[in-house]
Formats: C-alpha cells, structure tokens, sequence
C-alpha cells in the first residue's frame, strides 16, 4: 500500500530539493526513499527507477528554468532581452546546483509536459534573437550559441573553475555583451538549397 501523501509530484519535488542539497550525481533513489522514510521497494509505486526519476526531474527542472527565462525576458527587447534572459538563466543554475544539471537532458518524446518545457526555455532564446534579426537556420546556429556560452560558464563556475583573480560578474557580463556584438552582426546565412 503507497505510504499516505506520497505521490509522483511529491517525490519529485522532493528529488529535486535533495539534489540541489548533495548533487545530482548523489541522488539516488536509496537517499530519496530514506528522506521519506520507506523503503527503497516504496518508491517503485511513484517512480519506474532511476532513468524514470532523471527524466520527471528533468521536466521539472526545465519548466522551472523556462518560466525564469520567460518571466525575464517579458516586456523587453535586444541586449536588454539578451542580458535578462542570460542573468536569469544564471541565477536558476547558482540557486538550484543540483537540478540545474537536468535541464541538459534532452526531452522524452512520450512526455507532452517536458517536450513543452523544453519549446518554451528555446523559444524563450529565438524571441531574443529575433529582436536582433535572427530567424531560419540562422536562429538554430545562434541559439546554439547562446545555450553553449552560457551552459559552459554556469557549469565552469558551478565547479569553481574560474581561478584567476578576476571578478566573475565582470566576466559573464562581457561574454553576454560579446553575444550581443555577435548576434549584431549575425551573418544571414542562405538557406539549404538556396541558390
């Protein structure tokens, strides 16, 4: 008989303040099961196993990362759009260390609610780039971008990479204001097949 008041949403949730508490590599669905209480057995009625609870997590890592970006993003336009959107990306990866690594997962077909998401958290990125004339295959290359700068500096900071006695903030202000010189200048690229 499931344990009363656990339910797929609550172990998720909880999965997801226990990762951002010891990491995701450390989240296990034995910690879990001991965080509830149960027995590991228990947790099988809410979640399929391992890869079942990375992927929920993943989904709600990734609507969570959307509506920050969206939320930033309203009411503004080019550089501006493109500083609020990297800052808020940011800030969910430094406030949330552990589900933030979820985020990368690419979306399950079979689920509606992560493929949703995930459109939303890109979508976010191309009305950017629209606000700099960035559309079509263009738009793919430049989101790209974006995702890989940005990925890679959270991810460097995240593991206390950055050495140099420089100020970080400063740092990640310049890469966003390089993109935004970039995204400025964005080669219009011909389409496959054009002649």
């Amino acid at each position: 008989m499931p344990r009363a008041g656990l339910n797929p949403q609550v172990v998720v949730r909880e999965a997801a303040r226990l990762a951002d508490e010891v990491g995701y590599e450390r989240l296990t669905l034995a910690a879990l099961a001991s965080r509830f209480g149960v027995a590991l057995p228990s947790l099988y009625k809410h979640v399929k196993g391992a890869d079942a609870l990375a992927q929920r997590l993943s989904a709600l890592a990734t609507a969570e990362i959307a509506d920050e970006m969206t939320t930033a993003a309203a009411g503004r336009s080019g550089e501006d759009a493109l500083r609020a959107v990297a800052a808020a990306y940011r800030s969910y990866a430094r406030r949330h260390p552990g589900r933030y690594p979820a985020t990368q997962r690419v979306p399950d077909p079979a689920d509606p609610e992560h493929l949703a998401a995930g459109q939303r958290a890109v979508g976010v990125v191309y009305a950017v780039l629209h606000g700099y004339g960035i559309g079509g295959a263009a738009a793919v290359d430049a989101v790209r971008m974006f995702r890989a700068a940005v990925h890679g500096f959270v991810s460097l900071e995240a593991a206390g990479d950055f050495g140099l006695p420089h100020e970080v903030d400063r740092s990640f202000d310049q890469m966003i204001a390089a993109l935004g010189v970039a995204f400025r200048s964005w080669p219009a690229l011909a389409e496959p097949g054009a002649a």
